[in-house]
């Protein structure tokens, strides 16, 4: 039996997937609502994660820290045996996130008034971190066909020529589900080169590829050392480690990762607090096995829902080369955004993501996580077939 099986209950653990509900939804009470919406996953991370923790929490104090050379070197050689990409440790700058980082690279980087683009459909801080940041941010739409994306690069060019100063790239794309390739990447490379676009590279989702794809860092491509290339890599979606708070950006260039320093400087910023870097190097120690199977047991589950959910009129799904997101397209139902959220929440109590918060490109969209034991899957789906029949 699968150490995935096992249902944890996260109610009442101050698990925003789980406690917000009422607050996210605008409802009163959420009670009956089965959260398949943000992307944390229901499962424990792996053991010796857990382990390194309370080896730590075993002493009592727990003053001013610091990332040893162990933990960079565990991020270093992870990368290394899972994806041949070759990290210099002393281009590692340490975030609390992600988002944060983003934020961070921003503010170093442009000034207020400048123009950041951005690829939608896409995760909802690409929009909001740099319009909170009073940067005018332009859209671009990816070509969609049948749920698949690609990129339109006449368009993207028409966008960097209005004086573009930051590109924020996802890859693997959230929540499209596509793992860009190589030409993809080398293209994108090409064009931030001739009008001098620095890259933000959310590369976030690089462990959670499925089989018959394949994760392309952006730093491994063609003419990537001529580019200013910024890349985002974290364990906390490939292990379930988000309230933990660990991210790295990866700076190959010194100018770049001075300035970015500096910054971190002005903002009082500290490294990795003193439990993030004993979970970082555990899971980058010992995570292999328990990725693995993982990545079987989501390929399973999205197997499962697809099958179940295209079986009812109206209802599309193609499934992720990449991340435990599934992209469903009800636009065949005939249904506007608010009727299904409506049937969905009211009738079948199930919490799904709007394609609209990823876009105007999202519309007619569910996103929908699946990263969570069989037995909850199973119960999204007839929860989301009772919304519709």
């Amino acid at each position: 039996m699968s150490i995935f099986n096992k249902v944890l209950e996260r109610k009442n653990t101050n698990s925003l997937k789980w406690d917000l509900m009422e607050k996210i939804y605008g409802i009163e009470d959420a009670s009956e609502l089965l959260p398949m919406w943000v992307a944390d996953m229901d499962f424990a991370p792996p053991k010796e994660v857990v382990q390194a923790i309370e080896k730590r929490l075993s002493h009592p104090i727990f003053g001013y820290s610091y990332v040893c050379d162990d933990c960079k070197g565990a991020i270093v050689d992870w990368f290394k045996r899972r994806h041949s990409l070759t990290i210099n440790p002393e281009t590692i700058l340490f975030q609390q996130g992600v988002v944060p980082a983003i934020a961070s690279i921003i503010e170093t980087f442009t000034e207020p008034g400048d123009r950041v683009a951005i690829s939608t459909p896409v995760y909802p801080p690409f929009f909001t971190v740099p319009r909170n940041q009073k940067r005018e941010l332009i859209s671009c739409d990816l070509n969609e066909n049948n749920g698949i994306y690609s990129y339109d690069f006449e368009a993207l060019e028409e966008v960097f020529k209005q004086g573009v100063k930051i590109y924020i790239l996802c890859n693997p794309h959230n929540p499209g589900g596509i793992v860009w390739d190589r030409t993809t990447l080398e293209r994108l490379v090409e064009l931030c080169i001739q009008y001098d676009v620095l890259i933000i590279s959310d590369e976030i989702h690089a462990d959670i590829v499925l089989e018959g794809a394949k994760y392309t860092p952006l730093s491994t491509v063609a003419r990537a050392d001529e580019a200013n290339i910024l890349t985002l890599i974290a364990p906390t979606k490939t292990f379930n480690l988000a309230g933990i708070q660990a991210a790295v950006i990866v700076a190959p260039k010194d100018d770049l990762r001075l300035q970015l320093q500096q910054n971190e400087l002005a903002h009082g910023q500290i490294e990795l607090n003193v439990f993030a870097s004993p979970a970082v190097h555990a899971a980058y120690t010992y995570g292999d096995a328990w990725l693995d199977e993982l990545l079987d047991y989501l390929s399973t589950n999205m197997d499962y829902v697809i099958r179940e959910l295209t079986s009812l009129q109206g209802i599309t799904i193609i499934k992720p080369q990449g991340t435990y997101l599934l992209w469903i397209d009800y636009r065949e139902t005939g249904l506007e955004e608010k009727e299904i959220m409506d049937k969905l929440l009211r009738i079948g109590k199930l919490a799904l993501e709007p394609g609209s918060k990823y876009g105007e490109a999202g519309q007619g969209f569910l996103r929908m996580n699946v990263a969570c034991p069989f037995d909850t899957v199973k119960e999204g789906v007839e929860r989301f077939k009772k919304a519709l029949q």
